[in-house]
């Protein structure tokens, strides 16, 4: 999911509702849309356990293949053929130990909340689609379907893979031999499987609902052996190097009386090491029970070759790496400072971990993705890739001496680098795939902002503006989804996101102001930013942030004040519905692709909470706030200001979204209606909340950069 100048911080004029800070750019000439959104992306990117054989996908203009590359020449090499607009993810790329094999998902939606692993037919094929697992040789050859299913994982013996197929785990030879069998039999929802070093057995996780089980199976002839068995929820099973021992995660089962909906609570867990043979377990730590300290998600559980166990917790205020001896102790901060840490994996001989941070020597790494390394039992991290660059997603060769990454700039899209672990120049995979008018030297480079809402919370955003043009120009405030997201001050390594920058840099050639906002709720800037209160369902604080920006860029000597829009995807929509709705004063116009407008509804996130503590407000125990959480989730809905909603909309959605149901926008369309709002629709049918196919974006795309430009573009003399 994607170069070497610095730029000095240039101070603005403080407004009434917000300050900023801005760095400077150099004028550029206009290029189509389609130049601008016609980058190879890459993703999936993977190294084999011995050697030196990486792997990634490329989605060139919604073909999307299979890519190796092997040291020392790392010559790319396209190992499929799959070239049609058809919108198949390619997913789960496992390479066998020896790099010979490459396993794969082709199909389905893996960003979805829901149904992600059903088939997906954007492109309205009469047979349809499956979701299937392939394989295919390294060294080429036609890759072969083995069977309907996901998550691939080849044995380190590198002759069976282990698969997931309707809550079950299943098995095949990689080379399709015989038919796939289901490997055991057992109750629960079964997945998250884990093959030990030698390859003799697999650790899983069994889901049973209101707890789970972690889970070890040997042979057909061997029971299955249940860790530690209690009413916890039990995940993400780890191996020690020699086998013997697995580590994972401990939190509580569901239940116990009924608790607020509104106020923060910790939310514990800890971290327990089981002794396989014997099936028993003790906790070797517990987060400490404070609201930072609770369970973060993302653990980045690991154990290391040097008897320490690495996890990510968020308990100092930021997400950070720890280390502890493998049989408990004092845990060790391997990663200090006001930084979030992500993409955490093991070096190759285990001894160290890379990573990517927001960090860096220069004040705008805050904004930006840098590759670090940080040894398991010191905390001295090391910069690997400095500059004003970002790189994403460090992933080790077996050899232990290249390191593989997404590498981009404000100007270039991601691609697959690589660099000398011990330091040295890097190199480039795939960028001859970058089409000859693809407009590098024409973009800007987007300007650091930095913003203070009304209620004093500080905000990053960036600025892209293209120098020239009218006096008073047009403005428009971008979105982003999530919210658990950051834009950053160059190509994003998700595709959804690398979408709406290239968005922002073909508006700002078009004379656009464009401002992209961080707004709270989002990663990156700290536990009480990302977890900020009064926030989402709870009261919408984080519009205040959007809010802000809109009343920056009024003030702006370059802006013309009425001509102010709005636009954004999923909670991008949800925010630009919301300003719409309270401040048509402000916004003269906006684009609400695919966002949420009923927090009360059960089709949302909140929704589905509130309905599901909804169901047991008739209990003996009520919940002690219900009706002020569902009082509170109306207020902070677009739909509660659909009363005061005067400026002009554009709807976008597709009907297959597995993310924000597609009901969403038919309920809001009737209340817009019964208001005579004025607002315009664009329908996708059978694509998804990523819209799979690239024809679809591009229609989604350039319907909101036509709408913006006819609502807010200053009519042309003739």
């Amino acid at each position: 999911m994607r170069r070497r100048c610095h730029s000095a911080l240039l101070s603005l004029a403080m407004c009434a509702a917000s300050q900023a800070t801005i760095i400077g750019a150099q004028p550029r000439p206009s290029f189509t849309l389609d130049q601008v959104t016609a980058y190879p992306f890459p993703a999936e990117l993977t190294a084999a356990a011995t050697g030196a054989r990486v792997a990634w996908t490329f989605n060139e203009r919604g073909a999307r293949n299979l890519w190796v590359a092997e040291g020392p020449t790392w010559s790319p090499k396209k190992l499929t053929s799959w070239d049609a607009d058809e919108g198949q993810e390619l997913v789960h790329l496992s390479l066998s130990s020896d790099g010979k094999w490459i396993a794969f998902a082709r199909g389905g939606d893996h960003g979805s909340n829901f149904d992600g692993l059903q088939p997906v037919n954007p492109a309205e094929l009469p047979g349809g689609t499956k979701l299937q697992l392939w394989v295919v040789p390294f060294e080429g050859g036609a890759p072969r379907a083995i069977a309907d299913g996901d998550a691939p994982q080849v044995s380190p013996r590198g002759d069976r893979l282990v698969y997931e197929k309707d809550g079950q785990l299943w098995v095949s030879p990689l080379d399709g031999s015989t038919a796939p069998r289901r490997l055991f039999t057992a109750r629960g929802s079964n997945s998250g499987a884990v093959w030990s070093p030698d390859g003799s057995r697999v650790a899983f996780v069994s889901s049973r609902g209101d707890h789970a089980f972690v889970g070890v199976f040997t042979d057909d002839a061997t029971p299955i052996r249940w860790i530690a068995p209690s009413t916890a929820r039990d995940g993400d099973p780890q191996w020690s190097p020699d086998g013997t021992r697995l580590v994972f995660i401990r939190r509580p089962g569901a239940g116990g009386a009924p608790d607020s909906l509104l106020a923060q609570r910790h939310q514990p867990w800890g971290i327990w090491v089981a002794d396989v043979a014997a099936a028993t377990a003790q906790r070797i730590w517990q987060a400490p029970a404070t609201v930072r300290g609770s369970y973060p998600g993302e653990t980045a559980l690991m154990w290391s070759s040097r008897r320490r166990i690495v996890y990510q917790s968020y308990e100092d205020g930021w997400p950070h790496l720890y280390s502890i001896a493998e049989r408990g102790g004092v845990p060790l901060l391997l990663t200090a400072g006001r930084f979030q840490v992500e993409s955490a994996r093991p070096s190759a001989d285990g001894a160290s971990v890379l990573y990517a941070a927001n960090a860096g020597p220069d004040a705008n790494d805050i904004d930006r993705r840098h590759v670090f390394s940080v040894p398991v039992d010191k905390a001295e991290p090391r910069l690997l890739t400095p500059g004003v660059g970002l790189e994403f997603t460090p992933v080790p060769t077996g050899d232990g001496r290249t390191l593989a990454y997404l590498s981009a700039t404000a100007q270039r899209p991601p691609l697959p680098a690589l660099m000398p672990i011990a330091g040295g120049p890097g190199k480039l995979l795939g960028d001859d795939r970058l089409p000859s008018t693809f407009p590098a030297a024409q973009l800007v480079t987007p300007r650091a902002v930095l913003l203070r809402a009304a209620d004093g919370v500080e905000v990053h955003a960036q600025l892209f503006e293209t120098p020239g043009g009218a006096t008073k120009k047009p403005a428009v405030v971008y979105v982003h989804g999530g919210p658990q997201r950051q834009m950053l001050l160059g190509w994003h390594p998700l595709d959804y996101y690398a979408n709406g920058y290239a968005m922002n840099q073909y508006l700002a050639s078009r004379g656009f102001v464009v401002l992209s906002v961080n707004y709270r709720l989002g990663t990156h800037y700290g536990y009480e930013f990302h977890r900020a209160v009064n926030a989402g369902a709870q009261g919408a604080a984080e519009y205040r942030d959007i809010k802000a920006a809109g009343e920056w860029l009024k003030e702006q000597p370059n802006v013309d004040a009425a001509r102010i829009g709005i636009f954004g995807g999923s909670y991008g929509g949800f925010l630009t519905a919301l300003a719409l709705g309270r401040d048509s004063d402000l916004w003269a116009a906006g684009v609400d692709t695919h966002g949420v407008h009923d927090f009360t509804r059960a089709g949302s996130g909140a929704g589905r909470a509130l309905a599901s503590a909804a169901g047991s407000a008739g209990r003996m125990e009520p919940i002690p706030d219900f009706d002020a959480a569902m009082k509170l989730a109306w207020q902070s809905s677009p739909a509660s200001s659909v009363g005061t909603w005067r400026s002009p909309v554009l709807l976008i959605h597709g009907d297959d979204d597995r993310n924000v149901r597609f009901s969403e926008t038919v309920d809001l369309v009737q209340r817009l209606t019964a208001r005579k709002v004025d607002f315009e629709e664009l329908v996708i049918p059978d694509d998804t909340h990523h819209f799979m196919r690239h024809a679809n974006q591009r229609r989604v795309n350039e319907a909101a950069a036509e709408y913006l430009q006819r609502k807010l573009m200053p009519p042309v003399l003739k």
